[in-house]
């Protein structure tokens, strides 16, 4: 489990973009709330994932509102989503 992830939150969803170097983990809380931290992956890591920011420290009353906030604070997160929505 990656850093600044607590091992009693549950992570439910873990969005990588297409170049598998960036990820959002979505995750629950055990008092019920939800939040996200970004992630990065680089070789000089040995391919570990390293907390980008300090998102993880807020909470959400629910899934869409973290990932809504994820889409906002991660830029890329969103752009992604647009660009797929756009082929599909």
């Amino acid at each position: 489990m990656s850093r600044r992830i607590d091992k009693s939150w549950v992570v439910f969803d873990s969005i990588e973009n297409d170049e598998h170097n960036r990820c959002v983990d979505l995750f629950q809380r055990p008092d019920g709330s939800f939040g996200f931290e970004e992630f990065r992956r680089d070789v000089e890591d040995a391919g570990a994932w390293t907390p980008v920011a300090y998102h993880s420290g807020a909470a959400y009353p629910s899934k869409d509102g973290a990932l809504g906030a994820a889409r906002i604070a991660v830029t890329w997160l969103a752009e992604m989503q647009r660009m797929r929505r756009r082929e599909s």
